[in-house]
């Protein structure tokens, strides 16, 4: 457990409140949920944006040595932050995008979580779309299979398409500069063979009655995960008894976590919290 980790923990056993834990997917790191931490503060809940292994403190860090963020798999990664979330005091909400849309799931299929938000997650095992526009996204990664042990940079141009496209020049210049990291390889080509791999650690129990409620929100342009892909997952995750629900949010791409309209997506994920857990 990285300090950063361990102190989050401690403050929000110490608060006695709902914790909610966030969880970034590839390309970011915890540093990129601030925003919403302090919103979700604000609503009087815990927030706690929990690390990866071995992620960086910061952005500039994480381009100085992206060999620290090589060779992370998904189980590892799911294994991980389970871990941490057992040092709660109470079962959080879980919150998370992308990559981390897809091991919020996991997490709630394990039945680690009172209630979850998957925002444009990655697919899992049975999620069966693959538009063309995830296929590009994830190109500057599958391109090369030496790049299954590497951490990869996205160039700009491959970060506007993938995760800009739906903000303007100066802006994803901006997110670029302030947010991308270097990401490993591996997980993208876990959730490509997915499918095809009995044994994958990219699958989800989606029918397990300890779920709790899920919620999925997909951006409107995203390229990364399109609808296509998340309403696939939505339908998998209907098989569970808990409530289950979709939407869709307008006109945004994959970076709507940490784009100008970031809070339009946070309030529509504490919104569907605090319907099902109280802040205290």
């Amino acid at each position: 457990m990285s300090t950063h980790d361990a102190q989050q923990i401690e403050r929000a056993n110490a608060t006695g409140r709902t914790p909610v834990v966030f969880v970034h997917g590839l390309w970011l790191l915890p540093s990129s949920w601030d925003r919403w931490v302090t919103h979700f503060e604000k609503a009087g809940y815990a927030p706690v944006s929990l690390s990866w292994p071995d992620d960086p403190e910061t952005v500039t860090e994480a381009n100085a040595h992206p060999e620290v963020l090589a060779g992370k798999t998904v189980g590892q990664v799911a294994d991980h932050l389970e871990g941490l979330i057992v040092g709660l005091d109470r079962k959080p909400a879980v919150i998370g995008h992308s990559f981390g849309g897809l091991l919020t799931q996991i997490l709630a299929g394990r039945g680690r979580s009172a209630v979850s938000v998957a925002i444009d997650p990655a697919p899992f095992r049975g999620v069966l779309p693959l538009p063309f526009s995830s296929l590009r996204s994830a190109a500057p990664v599958l391109s090369n299979p030496a790049n299954r042990n590497r951490a990869v940079p996205l160039t700009y141009d491959q970060f506007r398409y993938g995760f800009a496209n739906a903000v303007s020049e100066a802006e994803a210049k901006e997110l670029y500069d302030t947010f991308a990291v270097p990401a490993p390889g591996a997980p993208l080509f876990q959730a490509a063979t997915a499918n095809v791999n009995p044994w994958t650690e990219v699958k989800v129990d989606s029918e397990n009655p300890d779920r709790g409620p899920l919620l999925l929100i997909s951006g409107e342009k995203d390229h990364t995960v399109p609808w296509a892909i998340t309403n696939a997952s939505y339908k998998k995750q209907q098989r569970n008894p808990g409530v289950t629900e979709i939407t869709e949010m307008p006109n945004r791409g994959h970076a709507l976590t940490i784009d100008n309209g970031w809070q339009d997506v946070a309030d529509t994920a504490l919104a569907f919290v605090q319907r099902f857990v109280g802040p205290s």
